[in-house]
């Protein structure tokens, strides 16, 4: 078997890999009978020269491999027909805008095999990077709070970033006596909380949280939606319910958003479910949020200042409350700044690609090169050759370019 890892043609690009040269070093020592080969690339973390010094063969063409792993979507000209693909496809859900990508793997007859559905069976995902988009989101975020406020300059990532760098950056200053709210309970949540414990920022409880008292050092919060929004006819929530009935439930956002300097959203939302702050509220003189880190990145969405997603070269824009409209990154005080860069673990591309690397070994590679059955591969597999396999044959229909709604 001969396994190739591609070079990224998406814009803009992303600088991460699926092993790091020390991951297929090992791999290769372990199966000495199978093959890996790297695709020359000059934007990856990890420089051709460090796979080489490992003892892995790069080049340019990987025409002859049998399994290419990426990471964003590859673009549709670099496809090789009759191959098998790992990547983030961000098309199962039906996003419009990757739909040539499905119409291209169908024609080509390629085999597909989505990460993001890389799952156990309890559904659990067992190879994401939400983790590392909390942790790379509040440093984005508390660096546009210090050049909004003129206060400190952190550093501006680059691909050879590292989470050392990083943590050292934020040691190094005096950070704001401001309170921070995180919302969310999952991955993205917990990595912008441990960053936050890492830094020495102050655990606040809800009571002290949501009083007039004034903090002497950061400070934050953690609520997930259980004390975010309010059932309409004002019975208990309900977790259960929730999920099933999100609709019943209306935003109680606003008690928060009082007493909030900075609001790092890290929440999964449900299109179906309220939204937390509306135009209307991010209007309201008695919003004191000013800087929003929107990590879930849901584009006016459940934070409707979030216009659109931002990049690694352009973090942040502000958000006019009174015309709801974009205006340049700290034009105005009365502006809401917004940091909404939704590839965020790319800043730390190495760290990330080694962490993800270590799970996909696990999950993936070592049932593939030991040649054993693996459900959640399977799980994982849109297409196999080009047909869609029974689990995604709802999106028949999203294939052939016509609506369907029948989205698990």
């Amino acid at each position: 078997m001969r396994i190739g890892l591609i070079r990224e043609t998406k814009t803009p690009v992303d600088n991460r890999v699926a092993l790091s040269p020390a991951q297929v070093a090992e791999l290769q020592r372990r199966y000495p009978d199978d093959e890996f080969v790297v695709q020359s690339s000059d934007t990856r973390a990890y420089p051709d020269d460090a796979y080489r010094s490992a003892g892995v063969e790069v080049r340019e063409r990987v025409d002859d491999c049998d399994l290419l792993f990426g990471i964003k979507e590859v673009d549709i000209q670099a496809l090789i027909p009759n191959k098998h693909y790992f990547f983030f496809g961000h098309f199962a859900k039906q996003q419009s805008s990757n739909l040539p990508l499905l119409q291209a793997l169908i024609s080509k007859k390629i085999t597909f095999s989505d990460y993001e559905y890389l799952v156990d069976d309890q559904n659990r995902r067992l190879c994401a990077f939400g983790w590392w988009a909390g942790f790379v989101g509040t440093f984005y975020t508390l660096r546009g709070y210090g050049l909004r406020h003129g206060l400190y300059e952190l550093p501006k990532p680059d691909r050879f970033f590292s989470m050392e760098k990083l943590l050292n950056a934020l040691q190094s200053i005096e950070l704001p006596a401001v309170k921070l709210l995180v919302t969310g309970n999952g991955r993205v949540s917990h990595g912008v909380q441990e960053l936050l414990e890492k830094i020495g920022a102050e655990r606040l409880s809800e009571e002290d949280f949501l009083s007039e008292k004034s903090v002497s050092k950061l400070s934050f919060c953690a609520a997930d939606a259980d004390r975010l929004v309010k059932r309409h006819d004002c019975g208990p929530f309900d977790w259960t319910d929730f999920i099933e009935h999100p609709s019943e439930y209306r935003s109680d956002f606003m008690r928060w958003g009082r007493h909030a300097d900075i609001l790092v959203a890290a929440h999964f939302w449900n299109p179906q479910a309220p939204v937390y702050l509306t135009v209307e509220n991010l209007a309201d003189p008695d919003l004191k949020i000013r800087f929003i880190g929107d990590i879930s990145c849901d584009i006016q969405g459940s934070i409707q200042s979030t216009l659109r997603a931002s990049t690694h070269d352009e973090p942040y824009y502000d958000y006019d409350p009174e015309t709801a409209s974009e205006r340049p990154p700290f034009s105005s005080e009365r502006d809401i700044t917004v940091m909404a860069v939704d590839t965020c673990p790319n800043a730390l591309a190495a760290d990330t690609s080694a962490f993800f690397g270590e799970r996909l070994i696990e999950h993936v590679f070592t049932p593939l090169l030991e040649r054993k059955h693996s459900d959640v591969i399977e799980r994982a597999t849109i297409l196999e050759n080009g047909r869609l396999t029974p689990a995604f044959e709802y999106l028949t229909s999203f294939a052939e370019g016509k609506t369907n709604t029948d989205n698990p």
